[in-house]
């Protein structure tokens, strides 16, 4: 495993050494802002964008695995008490840089994944709404609770909690500011699988490994048919996952695929 830093609050950790699994190709993202139970200040929100940009980037990364280092907590949401120094024209100028935390999850091209434990409110939870999959444990609270304190989710929440729960559900939830605990969240939508205790990371990792095994051509294929189609007419939609097919299969991928189904041995995935 090898580890890189992107500010002092972010840490990006390249798992195994690759090969025909994927272990190799999963990359953690994780907050590592501990003292301050990951609350999104500044200068982590453009560490946040910054480590996006990188993995994007990466050819070699296939899966992104979002973490975080604190044992109670995955992330509070927005740093409150550095808004609270802020003159309007400080938060204005602060808008763009908070938006490109939530954008670079958003828009990774490779599978996603959130391993949530302890409180995940507000920005918190929209980070992991951002991604594909939320995994949680036992001790997951989660929330947005921003009308309460005299702003809404700005993260991304009021078009993606929706798209998870439905429009009715999700207006209860920001309308209340309600936080909810681990049982009801799985039973919502609101996270996706449900661990014990403790196991949400390493979970998430491994669901991660299986995902990676597959044709990185595929996998960021397939993302791109989700995230373009949801929301458009059948039609439409079908027309983005006919283009998203036709990207994978003229592929060396696909022709490695098909020659390892039929020689029954692992794929070695040339990713292009």
């Amino acid at each position: 495993m090898t580890e890189e830093r992107f500010g002092e609050f972010v840490l990006v950790r390249r798992h195994g050494a690759g090969g025909a699994g994927g272990a190799g190709h999963v990359a953690e993202l994780a907050l590592d802002r501990p003292k301050a139970m990951n609350a999104v200040s500044t200068e982590m929100a453009r560490s946040i964008a910054a480590a996006c940009t990188a993995l994007g980037a990466d050819r070699d990364v296939r899966v992104v695995v979002l973490t975080s280092t604190h044992e109670r907590a995955f992330c509070v949401g927005a740093d409150l008490k550095e808004r609270n120094s802020f003159s309007d024209a400080d938060l204005v100028r602060q808008r763009p840089v908070a938006r490109g935390a939530y954008t670079g999850v958003l828009e990774l091209p490779v599978p996603t994944i959130a391993a949530v434990h302890g409180f995940a409110l507000g920005g918190g939870f929209e980070l992991a709404l951002s991604c594909d999959v939320i995994v949680a444990d036992g001790t997951a609270v989660v929330g947005l609770p921003e009308v309460s304190v005299g702003v809404i989710p700005g993260g991304g929440g009021t078009q993606l909690l929706p798209r998870r729960v439905g429009a009715a559900r999700a207006a209860e939830l920001i309308f209340t500011a309600r936080r909810v605990e681990a049982a009801e969240a799985r039973e919502l939508g609101l996270v996706d699988v449900l661990v014990e205790d403790g196991r949400d990371r390493d979970e998430a990792l491994a669901m991660g490994s299986r995902m990676a095994a597959n044709s990185p051509v595929g996998l960021r294929a397939a993302k791109r048919a989700l995230r373009l189609g949801h929301g458009l007419d059948l039609r439409a939609g079908l027309e983005v996952e006919d283009a998203a097919w036709r990207a994978t299969a003229f592929s060396g991928d696909r022709a490695e695929g098909v020659a390892a189904f039929n020689e029954k041995r692992k794929a070695e995935w040339p990713g292009e």
